[in-house]
């Protein structure tokens, strides 16, 4: 297949640190073309992804200016080369010019979906559009528009570690944007209650300053909470699997959280809030916990002895692995581009 394959213009592919969406179009990429497929990846002009590119030349997917010369770009590079298919993990504004062209395009979502904007698209698409989620919990209220698909984020198997084994006193981690809505703060908490160290580490964004040093920051000095910084995935890989657990205290509605799926494939389970994709992921008592309160997450804590690693890794190798994302996104293009035979013949 000959696949154009798009990301935001923010963040290079793949990203040095966070970037978890410019992860997913790297693994995708690299997999496709290792399958023998055709690709071309449209991403910020210093991605290193080593798929054949062309770079936006917008570099702001907030700007009205630069996502009409994404547009365009987008544009003349499928009217100069013959695709089988799009693949957005852009913005759906990038498709705009191309929406009535017969050409398949699937746009996948990663962040809140918009009724009305999916619903113009759909219909100046005339059924050359479709859309998938990365979790049913984000998709639930724009089901009756178009065709929509489930594809969950996946990792690289061969970047993380299984660690069946871990010592007694493994820390717990917490790994993410550090800020209110992920909840470090009541990572702390639940640390405290369950008796156990925690490892706190991801970026700290300069509009997150005053709320880390008024709600982390005091707690770095006791000796049994570490604040790391980012992490590579090297670094990242040590972490998680050398944790007795992964906390997701979150206190939004996220998507997905690949992070859960990184921890899963070194073997670590997670004890996350039942919130977003939280119970999407985390299989309750198998690969994890489920909870509702910071006490529950604590109590939760004492039951990761009837957790089996092994069982955490098989999980990712059979639902978030490179392997298992690619093959979905494949049956995917491929009954798509048969719709169009079947448009055109029609």
């Amino acid at each position: 297949m000959r696949i154009a394959l798009t990301c935001d213009p923010e963040l290079p592919v793949p990203p040095q640190f966070y970037g978890g969406i410019e992860r997913v179009v790297d693994m995708l990429a690299r997999r496709l073309v290792a399958r023998g497929h055709d690709l071309t990846l449209f991403a910020h002009p210093s991605s290193q992804c080593p798929v054949p590119k062309r770079a936006w030349p917008g570099a702001s997917s907030l700007s009205r200016f630069d996502t009409v010369r994404n547009a365009g770009e987008l544009a003349r590079a499928i009217a100069g080369q013959r695709f089988d298919i799009i693949h957005s993990f852009s913005r759906l504004a990038y498709l705009a010019p191309l929406l009535p062209r017969a050409i398949p395009k699937l746009m996948t979502y990663q962040r809140e979906i918009s009724p009305r904007t999916t619903g113009l698209a759909q219909r100046l698409s005339r059924g050359t559009l479709q859309f998938s989620g990365i979790s049913e919990h984000m998709v639930r209220h724009v089901r009756h528009i178009g065709v929509w698909h489930i594809v969950p984020n996946g990792v690289p198997s061969e970047t993380y570690t299984l660690r069946e084994q871990i010592p007694v006193d493994a820390p717990l981690v917490f790994l993410g944007r550090v800020e209110e809505i992920k909840g470090p703060h009541l990572a702390i908490t639940a640390a405290r209650l369950a008796g156990r160290r925690l490892v706190i580490a991801g970026n700290l964004a300069a509009e997150h300053r005053a709320w880390f040093e008024a709600h982390v920051a005091p707690h770095l000095h006791d000796g049994d909470i570490d604040y790391v910084g980012p992490v590579d995935d090297r670094q990242k890989d040590a972490l998680l699997g050398g944790a007795a657990a992964l906390l997701m205290p979150i206190l939004w509605e996220e998507p997905f959280g690949i992070v859960m799926a990184e921890a899963m494939a070194c073997g670590t389970p997670v004890i996350g809030f039942r919130r977003g994709a939280v119970p999407e992921v985390v299989e309750h008592g198998r690969t994890g916990y489920v909870v509702d309160t910071v006490e529950e997450m604590a109590a939760a804590v004492a039951e990761l002895k009837r957790i089996e690693r092994a069982a955490c890794r098989q999980r990712v190798e059979t639902f978030y692995s490179e392997d298992a994302v690619t093959d979905r996104y494949l049956e995917i293009y491929e009954a798509m581009i048969a719709g169009r035979g079947s448009r055109a013949a029609a």
